[in-house]
């Protein structure tokens, strides 16, 4: 006969895997890849997981260390979590090696622990898997459907005694994969960008990867030019270009003290190709420090520093501080806040007028501007389109209206080549050229509507919601058109997912609900969260962020939004009023001034 313990009689242990500390509400986000490095050789603390008697005999910090064990290097993942199962069900797990070990990442919904008459415990979790965490770094989306794992817990002191606390736990009938919490992800791993050239090798394009925090300094360079010579995430794949076929790593990537070298076997002898590889190296890793000597097949290139390769190779354009505007009685309007620059609006008067919502963006030497204005009737719009230098006198028009045009977006370049968009209408995903011309881009997804869409600052990577779900996508712009890969979906705690934008390179914000209206800042992979906003009151209708990187830091977390017709800002936290909006006649006495809607930024 089972028994509920006090425990599982009078509720659910609730297990949540931000494991942040932020408060729900709060406006705090955190920037940047971490403190400097340890030295050579040297775990930082708590760069491993708790062992198996580290929780004693209390069952909710078991089976948190339980699902925490398989975090560090793939070649003991199945030895360190077979170390939690009891000696009798040791069988139930196959060990896998090498490349073969993958860990299923959970976000834990609730435990239930109840107390059995044999004095086992049986524990329920109900979880939402997130990805598999494979032995290359990458976390590719989910294979198990699974919504709950039961599996029991013993003593493991000798005979069965219960007494002796200090024997801890055992797992009995053991779930016959590896599981790791999204909270361990956080803590054991740290997280990591590597970039690829796009497939036009104009600019570098980020790749999210996993290093275990157990893994010392000595072989992150290792590791990294491993993932490089691996090629990039299936998703990413589409918009970007791998290093030559047949690459591989001669020997350990060795070092130290400042002095790193790395032979490779490489087909080819392109001096730009190589010289390409070291800035692509320089970025993948981080902030280190030092010289790079690259050997192609033992004949060393010039040693490189790596700092100040990074600092003459910049990540993307994108120099100029941010710009805020919104629209004020269907025209753009700068928006002015304290300590921030407020620019012109670069658009002329006899086009700035029957604005919905805008999208424009610095190009190379130019002005790109594309806004949603109204058309011939009622809840009819149309895309406007226009560049050159500012102020913009001369705007290109769909030749068809739409029933709903979302906010458009332009996808970066770092030359000359004219400006291409991104924008969804009536429910479908088209591009733009300059003239306005709109083609359809297909997408296999299995809802049809597209609601929204977001370009990274690289201008190869895109966000997409359709169907109130999130979706990443990689964007080849090969050929004068624009082709997008297969969508990835990412599994995320938000449902109903009305707007997304890029935050950072490897962060969307994301607008949904989470019981209520929130804002999520969420991982490109889906699997790390952080709430930013909980207690909207409203569902967010349009949503738009100021997207950093490692060469651009600051500001930190800007995004503004619309919900409910009223427009906000975050970083402080406040309402847009009127009295934001610059150039706008006073308002009459006794007359309630218009709210700013749409806002943007300019960068």
């Amino acid at each position: 006969m089972r028994r509920p313990t006090l425990l599982g009689a009078l509720g659910v242990l609730v297990l949540l895997g931000g494991g942040c500390g932020i408060p729900a509400a709060s406006d705090v986000r955190v920037d940047g890849k971490g403190g400097a490095a340890t030295e050579a050789g040297v775990i930082s603390r708590g760069s491993e997981p708790p062992t198996r008697t580290a929780s004693g005999s209390v069952n909710e910090a078991f089976v948190r260390n339980f699902l925490s064990a398989a975090a560090g290097e793939p070649d003991r993942a199945y030895e360190r979590v077979k170390a939690f199962v009891a000696p009798e069900d040791k069988i139930r797990l196959q060990d896998k090696k090498g490349s073969e070990v993958a860990l299923n990442v959970v976000r834990l919904r609730e435990a239930i622990y109840t107390l059995n008459s044999d004095s086992t415990t049986t524990v329920k979790i109900t979880v939402q898997q997130i990805g598999v965490l494979r032995a290359n770094g990458t976390l590719a989306p989910p294979v198990a459907t699974e919504t709950e794992y039961e599996f029991g817990l013993r003593s493991a002191a000798f005979n069965g005694g219960v007494n002796d606390e200090r024997a801890g736990l055992y797992v009995i009938n053991p779930p016959n994969v590896l599981l790791l919490s999204d909270s361990a992800l956080r803590q054991y791993y740290q997280d990591e960008t590597i970039y690829f050239w796009s497939s036009d090798r104009t600019r570098l394009v980020p790749d999210q990867r996993y290093r275990p925090q157990a893994v010392p300094d000595e072989r992150r360079v290792n590791e990294v030019v491993k993932w490089l010579v691996g090629g990039p995430s299936d998703w990413l794949r589409p918009g970007v270009v791998g290093l030559p076929d047949r690459t591989e790593l001669i020997n350990n990537a060795t070092g130290g003290n400042g002095r790193w070298e790395v032979n490779l076997d490489m087909s080819g002898d392109d001096q730009n190709g190589i010289d390409q590889l070291i800035t692509q190296i320089a970025w993948s890793l981080g902030d280190l420090s030092g010289k790079l000597e690259l050997k192609i097949r033992n004949n060393p290139q010039p040693v490189v520093d790596l700092s100040e390769r990074r600092d003459a190779e910049v990540l993307y354009p994108n120099t100029a501080s941010p710009q805020r505007f919104g629209v004020y009685e269907g025209a753009v309007h700068p928006l002015d806040f304290d300590g921030e620059i407020s620019g012109a609006v670069p658009l002329a008067p006899e086009v700035n007028r029957n604005v919905v919502a805008a999208g424009l963006g610095l190009g190379k030497d130019r002005i790109l501007a594309a806004m949603v204005v109204t058309g011939s009737g009622k809840s009819r719009y149309r895309l406007a389109v226009g560049a050159g230098p500012a102020p913009i006198s001369v705007l290109s028009r769909s030749s068809t209206e739409y029933s709903s045009i979302s906010r458009p977006v332009w996808l970066r370049t770092v030359d000359s080549r004219p400006g291409r968009g991104l924008v969804v209408a009536d429910g479908q995903l088209y591009r733009f050229d300059e003239t306005a011309r709109m083609y359809q881009v297909p997408l296999n997804l299995p809802s049809a509507t597209v609601t929204a869409v977001a370009a990274a600052l690289d201008g190869q990577r895109v966000a997409l919601v359709a169907g109130g779900r999130l979706y990443v996508a990689a964007v080849n712009l090969d050929g004068g058109g624009v082709s997008i890969g297969p969508p990835r979906q990412l599994v995320t705690s938000l449902t109903g997912i009305t707007a997304v934008d890029w935050g950072r390179e490897d962060q969307l914000v994301v607008a949904g609900s989470a019981g209520q209206p929130a804002i999520y800042e969420i991982s490109v992979d889906g699997a790390l969260e952080t709430p930013l906003r909980t207690d909207l009151g409203a569902k967010v209708n349009h949503l738009t962020a100021y997207p950093t990187n490692r060469s651009v830091r600051v500001p930190s977390g800007a995004y503004m939004y619309e919900a409910n017709g009223v427009a906000y800002r975050s970083s402080p936290f406040e309402r847009i009023e009127p009295d934001r909006v610059r150039d706008i006649p006073p308002v009459p006495t006794g007359v309630r001034p218009s709210n700013p809607s749409a806002p943007f930024f300019l960068y």
